[in-house]
């Protein structure tokens, strides 16, 4: 990735996430890596020291890990993109376990840091009643003074605007100078989405701002360039970089990646591996949600639900690949998002269920829904598991969060359930049909029930063992 990037001119990256997956609900877990600070911290280290190196230099890519510091903790899972998700909630006390992740991004000599937008409740570092990036205590008494940072801080996307345009959740009807001012006094370098050079040097030349505090931002962020090498050589060799992207090599680690991402979590029977197809003799497959010609590529006969409704009854096993989404609402009907507008649902223009319907994880709660979606609907998975038999039955769901398998929704009675996070159906039927044995681990806990989500607290990861249907790190493999 360093290489191809380098290679191509991208030289800088609004990532990685070192947000940790401890709230279920938080529609962003999918950018995450995991609900462990360790494993967190470690998989940071790796990326910080691979993709910029040892030192800043002309063939790094600078990262700016967010968002500072840990945006899992979210107050009933809602995100602080929205006014509804604006606080983050340390119930269980874990404030320093989600700073884990950070603190090794910073001993790795990360460029820089992306504060996020909720509020840090309750919390020692004063402000604690204002958006991350508007808190000195959070920005510069704790990142800089007790941490040691000394890059750059990044805000996140659209805290400076007018009253009712800003996401500066605890400053939101301030005006713009005002939140300039906060901003940068609390130790904010770059303002991401806002473009207006002539008002900040406006309050300079009227005393709100002294200069001396603009020229140590603008040296943070030339040091990154300098380092980078982007004065001395900005260009890059586009015959050289045809060559270097999309190498061979490059995509073979991509798809091992894949196939080692695969979790599996219930084998009942031994119905994974499928059996491999021998002359004339071949299992019969019913597909819903997966690309029908890759399973026939591996020699299977299939029958493409998306094609015959109708189950034949000599099918052998059922393969369906289930994802859910959120319907992305329109902007144009909310011309005054982010702020909510009296007797109007708030705009989930990001993603994400709707506040009333954030706890809907359970399967069976998604039915019915607004906000949630689900792909093939449950009542047509539910018809295909009676019709082919529950234990003839291969789920594959892809865990974008933490979703419930109920009981009530008749999934975990599937005779086999792997989990996904991003694999293509190629390398999942790689390790369906038994060419890569299953190694994953899952990253984070799954509940048994949405009850139980609610009794957790959100900065808290995993479940006591009553509530946990699978834990953390967890993940079969095929019996010899």
């Amino acid at each position: 990735m360093r290489q191809e990037w380098a290679a191509i001119g991208l030289r800088g990256m609004y990532g990685y996430m070192a947000d940790l997956s401890t709230e279920p609900r938080w529609y962003r877990v999918h950018e995450t890596f995991t609900e462990d600070a360790d494993l967190a911290a470690d998989i940071i280290t790796t990326l910080v020291g691979t993709l910029q190196g040892e030192t800043l230099g002309p063939d790094s890519v600078a990262l700016t890990i967010k968002h500072f510091p840990g945006g899992g903790p979210q107050r009933g899972g809602g995100d602080p993109h929205y006014y509804f998700g604006r606080n983050q909630s340390y119930p269980a006390g874990n404030f320093d376990y989600h700073l884990k992740p950070f603190k090794a991004a910073i001993a790795a000599g990360t460029s820089s840091i992306m504060a996020y937008y909720g509020i840090p409740v309750g919390q020692d570092y004063e402000r604690n009643d204002v958006g991350m990036a508007f808190s000195k205590g959070i920005v510069t008494g704790l990142l800089r003074d007790q941490l040691g940072f000394d890059g750059y801080v990044n805000s996140d996307t659209g805290i400076i605007g007018e009253p009712g345009a800003n996401r500066a959740w605890g400053l939101e009807g301030q005006s713009v100078d005002e939140l300039l001012v906060t901003a940068i006094d609390a130790g904010t370098d770059v303002l991401s989405g806002f473009d207006s050079h002539k008002q900040i040097l406006s309050l300079v030349e009227s005393g709100a701002i002294v200069q001396a505090r603009i020229d140590l931002s603008v040296r943070r962020l030339l040091r990154e360039q300098f380092e980078l090498g982007l004065f001395e050589n900005p260009y890059v060799d586009s015959a050289r970089a045809a060559n270097i992207v999309g190498k061979a090599d490059f995509q073979e680690k991509a798809d091992l990646a894949q196939r080692k991402s695969v979790v599996l979590l219930r084998n009942s029977g031994n119905l994974l591996p499928l059996a491999t197809p021998d002359g004339d003799t071949a299992l019969r497959i019913y597909t819903l949600g997966i690309d029908a010609d890759t399973v026939d590529d591996c020699g299977y006969d299939v029958v493409a639900g998306e094609v015959e409704s109708t189950v034949p009854a000599d099918v052998d096993v059922a393969l369906i690949r289930v994802t859910v989404s959120n319907p992305v609402v329109s902007l144009d009907e909310y011309p005054d998002e982010p702020l909510p507008v009296p007797g109007v649902p708030p705009a989930t223009i990001f993603g994400g269920a709707a506040p009333d319907e954030l706890d809907f994880l359970a399967f069976s709660d998604m039915e019915d829904t607004k906000s949630w979606q689900v792909t093939p609907k449950l009542s047509q998975i539910r018809s295909v598991m009676e019709a082919v038999g529950p234990a003839n039955t291969v789920l594959a769901v892809y865990f974008r969060q933490p979703y419930v398998l109920d009981e009530v929704s008749g999934l975990r009675d599937a005779g086999a359930i792997v989990a996904l996070f991003g694999a293509d159906d190629a390398a999942l039927m790689d390790v369906l049909a038994g060419r890569f044995e299953p190694v994953g681990k899952l990253p984070f806990a799954l509940a048994n029930s949405a009850e139980a989500i609610l009794r957790q607290a959100p900065d808290a990861p995993g479940y006591p063992p009553g509530d946990t249907l699978y834990p953390f790190g967890f993940g079969l493999s095929y019996e010899p």
